[in-house]
């Protein structure tokens, strides 16, 4: 079964929404303990210590789509570090990939020390000792996988040892690719995250693109397609002129994951428009105006198809919404 279509019932299952955490507002005193305490819950136990006496400021902003865990992540300088005794105490069987946005950092392991930059990615396993650090604080983005999946989208039963990987806009084009979805699906107001392209940009990553031409045509799509919901025009043939490749390839590539390019590009708006309905942002617009806004040109078929999808009426699904903020 392709990697997208395995993912599908996961990434149609409702999405939590992103959960920010910050020691800005606690006591000095009190910041690292807490720090290290969230990171433990929510993505991947790690030790903590300063550069410099002074306050730890940071802040990480976490959610989970399916079995994937990512985050954004701001600090001031300090050092993190996974050693052997906290990995027996807190394993986590799991593959973690960083992407630098800002600030330099080093990378230190048994293979020995990487400087990483922004627009530099990296790729570890997080059962295997490692020190991070960050002398003038950072901001990254991070995604947690099961080791087990992991194997399953990169054919390999385990990392060979870390990876450091160029997304910039020069670098590997899938890897800016799995970028912009994950800050993607850190925003608040913006489409949920798309699990199986994350999963076909991580295979496509790790295997080359060569091993699985209609997945690495797929991703390319996605990820063209994302910032493009809103243009009513987006079509198949402009998305292959833009992917580069024939609208044939183009067909032949989603038919291959068990969906059609115009059925794709339907379902990416409609739950971008379910995602603004559900959101504070989108209490303010009207109904025709968030159709409007995810490309729908016709605010009848936007209601009818609306209704397919969800079981529910649009002005339905933001009442509800409403009401659930109100009480809440």
């Amino acid at each position: 079964m392709p990697i997208a279509a395995s993912a599908r019932a996961s990434a149609r299952a409702p999405l939590a929404a992103p959960v920010e955490f910050s020691t800005r507002d606690l006591p000095p005193e009190e910041r690292i303990e807490r720090w290290e305490d969230h990171n433990a819950d929510v993505l991947l136990g790690l030790r903590c210590r300063m550069l410099e006496v002074k306050k730890l400021d940071a802040t990480g902003t976490n959610v989970r789509i399916g079995s994937v865990d990512l985050a954004r992540v701001v600090g001031t300088a300090h050092v993190v570090e996974r050693d052997a005794e906290l990995i027996r105490q807190q394993p986590s069987d799991s593959v973690m990939m960083y992407f630098s946005l800002v600030g330099d950092a080093f990378f230190y392991s048994q293979d020995g020390i990487r400087a990483v930059g922004p627009g530099q990615g990296l790729l570890l396993d997080a059962d295997t000792p490692f020190m991070r650090g960050f002398s003038h604080g950072l901001e990254e983005l991070v995604m947690k996988m099961p080791r087990s999946l992991f194997g399953d989208v990169s054919n390999a039963a385990s990392l060979v040892g870390p990876t450091v990987f160029d997304f910039s806009s020069t670098g590997n084009v899938y890897a800016a690719a799995l970028a912009r979805q994950i800050g993607g699906a850190i925003g608040r107001d913006g489409a949920p995250p798309d699990e199986s392209a994350i999963l076909e940009l991580v295979s496509v990553l790790t295997t080359g693109a060569r091993t699985n031409l209609n997945a690495a045509h797929r991703a390319a799509a996605r990820s063209f397609i994302e910032p493009r919901l809103a243009d009513a025009s987006l079509s198949a043939a402009h998305i292959a002129r833009g992917v580069g490749i024939s609208a044939r390839h183009l067909s032949r590539a989603f038919a291959d994951d068990g969906v059609s390019v115009p059925q794709y590009i339907l379902e990416r708006r409609l739950e971008q428009a379910h995602a603004m309905l559900t959101r504070p942002l989108g209490a303010s617009a009207t109904v025709a105006e968030v159709a409007l806004a995810c490309g729908f040109s016709s605010a009848r078929y936007f209601s009818s198809a609306f209704v397919a999808r969800f079981g529910q009426r649009a002005s339905d699904v933001r009442r509800d919404a409403v009401i659930g903020r109100s009480a809440g």
